[in-house]
C-alpha cells in the first residue's frame, strides 16, 4: 500500500512539520492494534531488504528495527562495524556506497557522530532512517514517546512533560522536545550541574534548579540516563548512591507530580541511580515497557512510510 510522505529520508524531528509527524503516529497507532492481534505480520514490504548498520552499541533499538521490518515483511541485515572493513581501512563513505551498490532498500543507521545520517544520505540511493546520531537526535524514539503518551493522556497538547537527567548529552531529550514543542506541550528540563544543556535557551524549553520544581504537577516524567560513553574528562565522577539520592526518582519524590502522572524512560534503565526499581516497575506509574512494545509498532511505521513511496 503506497502511502504520502513528502521525504525521502528521516533523519531528524526538527525538519518534520506537525502534520507529518501526526501521519506518523496514525500509522504507528494501527500498527500497534495489528501486532496485538494473532496475524502480526504483513506483506507491505515483501522483498525489500534493510541493512541495519549499528556503528554504535544497541540492543532494543537495533532488535526493535529488525522486529518491526520482518512484521512488515522484509529481509533484514545487520552490519557490525567491528567486523567490517572498516577496520581494514575503508572510509565509512566507501562503506556506505559499497552496501548501496547491492541494491538494498533502505538504511537503519546509529552512529556516534553527530549528522552522520544526513551526510550519509549523500553516498546512498535508498532511504535512510536515523536510529540514533550521537547527542543530536533520535526520531523514532521521540516518535514512540509521543503514541505512548497520547495513548495514556488522549493528546499531547497542554501536557507539562519534564525530562530530568543527563539532557546535555541526550539526543532522547533533544528529539522530544523539538517534537512536543510542535504539539503544544509544556516542556521542562531538569540537568544536574554537570549536565546542564548548552542549548536549552535555542530550544526554548525551561530549565530547572531542581527535580522537585521540574516534576511539580507534571503530566508525564521522563527520566534520563547518565550518557557515561559520552563524557568527557571534565565531567566529576560520581557514585551511583550519591547520584540517586540527590537527582534520582522515587516515589516520595513522585508526590510532587499529578496523581496519574506516567513515568517513561528511553532505557537501558540504570535501577537505583535515575530511578528505583519499585518505580520502574509500579504498573500505576510507570509506562517503560509500554514504550518498548510502542517502539515496533512507531518503526514499523516509518519504514512503511518511507520505503513504499512512489
Amino acid at each position: 500500500m503506497v502511502r504520502s510522505f513528502p521525504h525521502k529520508h528521516l533523519l531528524d524531528i526538527e525538519g518534520l512539520l506537525k502534520e507529518e509527524i501526526e501521519t506518523i503516529l496514525d500509522l504507528a497507532a494501527r500498527y500497534a492494534q495489528t501486532n496485538r492481534s494473532i496475524q502480526k505480520k504483513t506483506s507491505t514490504l515483501d522483498g525489500k531488504i534493510i541493512a541495519n548498520m549499528f556503528f554504535e552499541d544497541s540492543t532494543r533499538t537495533r532488535t526493535s528495527f529488525e522486529i518491526a521490518a520482518k512484521r512488515l515483511g522484509a529481509e533484514v541485515i545487520n552490519f557490525g562495524a567491528t567486523s567490517s572493513s572498516i577496520n581494514k581501512g575503508e572510509t565509512l563513505s566507501d562503506t556506505m556506497r559499497v552496501i548501496d551498490s547491492m541494491q538494498v532498500d533502505g538504511f537503519v543507521i546509529r552512529h556516534k557522530e553527530n549528522g552522520f545520517p544526513r551526510r550519509a544520505s549523500k553516498f546512498v540511493s535508498s532511504p535512510i532512517l536515523n536510529a540514533g546520531d550521537g547527542s543530536h537526535e533520535h526520531p523514532t524514539q521521540a516518535l514512540l514517546d509521543a503514541l505512548t503518551m497520547i495513548r495514556h493522556k488522549g493528546s499531547l497538547k497542554g501536557l507539562k512533560v519534564a525530562l530530568c537527567g543527563d539532557i546535555e548529552h541526550s539526543r532522547v531529550a533533544r528529539s522530544n522536545a523539538h517534537l512536543l514543542k510542535k504539539f503544544d506541550a509544556d516542556v521542562h528540563f531538569f540537568a544536574p550541574p554537570m549536565f546542564v544543556p548548552k542549548d536549552s535557551n535555542a530550544l526554548g524549553i525551561e530549565l530547572h534548579a531542581s527535580l522537585e520544581e521540574a516534576i511539580e504537577g507534571a503530566d508525564v516524567i521522563m527520566m534520563l540516563r547518565i550518557q557515561n560513553e559520552r563524557l568527557g574528562e571534565d565531567v566529576e565522577p560520581i557514585s551511583n548512591k550519591a547520584y540517586h539520592k540527590a537527582y534520582g526518582l522515587n516515589h516520595e519524590k513522585l508526590k510532587k507530580a499529578k496523581d496519574d502522572v506516567i513515568v517513561m524512560h528511553p532505557a537501558p534503565m540504570n535501577r537505583g541511580v535515575e530511578i528505583t526499581s519499585a518505580l520502574a516497575d509500579d504498573p500505576a506509574h510507570s509506562v517503560v515497557f509500554e514504550q518498548m512494545e510502542m517502539g515496533v509498532a512507531t518503526r514499523m511505521a516509518c519504514l512503511d512510510l518511507l520505503l513504499c513511496q512512489d
